[in-house]
């Protein structure tokens, strides 16, 4: 198999989990949607091509690691919903006018907390599961070229680097463990480390004994734009192979 290696290095990085009221938490690592959302945004593709979206999603594969572990932020927002632009119509994503409804919700000042990952360096090995379009080849070169600018998680999570290794962008392999193990660890600067320890990872839970099972929560259904659905995966420690 081939795949491609993507370094995710930003000053604010949010994998999205379950929402609970106001909060908005994260993850540990990316989810599946959040690598078909960020592939889909540099291909040009819209959220309207959701049979496109939900083909890409099943096919992914992958394995993360934290190369430099990050801090946990938390963004305190608020909004007033009682100011006069804020009871006019808006546009949706159908493309449709829509107003909001009345009652309490409607006005007032609305508190939320968003949570970010914070000065983390991570690697990701991504590969297909059929060679169906698009391909790992056309993948590679919509992430060199994106038609739309990038983001990793939310809208502010812009990358500090490009996102495809600049050395070993794509590699082979038995599989994205088998992979992942072999890539160079990097340290904060993007350099690499000659000589580290066991990093934080997850990969495919049929991959290897090692680590935990967590089931995640992390597919879309691209057609009504809500998370739906979860799979299980494996979570522990890896270290490099051939330091």
């Amino acid at each position: 198999m081939i795949a491609l290696v993507l370094r995710l290095d930003a000053p604010m990085l949010s994998f999205g989990s379950v929402m609970v009221d106001q909060h908005g938490f994260i993850d540990r690592f990316p989810g599946q949607a959040m690598l078909a959302g960020l592939f889909a945004n540099a291909l040009g593709w819209d959220h309207g091509d959701s049979g496109r979206l939900s083909a890409l999603q099943d096919r992914i594969e992958y394995a993360a690691r934290w190369d430099v572990s990050p801090q946990e932020m938390v963004d305190y927002q608020t909004v007033d919903l009682a100011q006069p632009k804020m009871q006019e119509p808006f546009w949706t994503t159908r493309g449709m006018s829509e107003k909001r409804a009345g009652g309490t919700a409607a006005r007032g000042t609305h508190q939320r907390y968003r949570h970010f990952w914070t000065d983390g360096v991570m690697t990701v090995v991504v590969a297909l599961k059929d060679d169906e379009d698009p391909d790992l080849l056309r993948l590679a070169q919509a992430l060199g070229r994106p038609a739309r600018p990038l983001f990793l998680g939310r809208k502010v999570c812009l990358p500090a680097r490009p996102v495809l290794d600049p050395h070993s962008p794509v590699v082979s392999g038995s599989d994205v463990l088998s992979v992942l193990k072999q890539i160079s660890v990097w340290n904060r600067d993007g350099e690499v480390c000659q000589r580290s320890a066991d990093r934080e990872a997850c990969w495919p839970a049929p991959l290897g004994q090692s680590g935990i099972v967590r089931r995640v929560h992390d597919l879309r259904d691209w057609s009504n734009q809500i998370m739906t659905g979860g799979r299980e995966r494996r979570e522990g420690l890896i270290g490099r192979e051939n330091q």
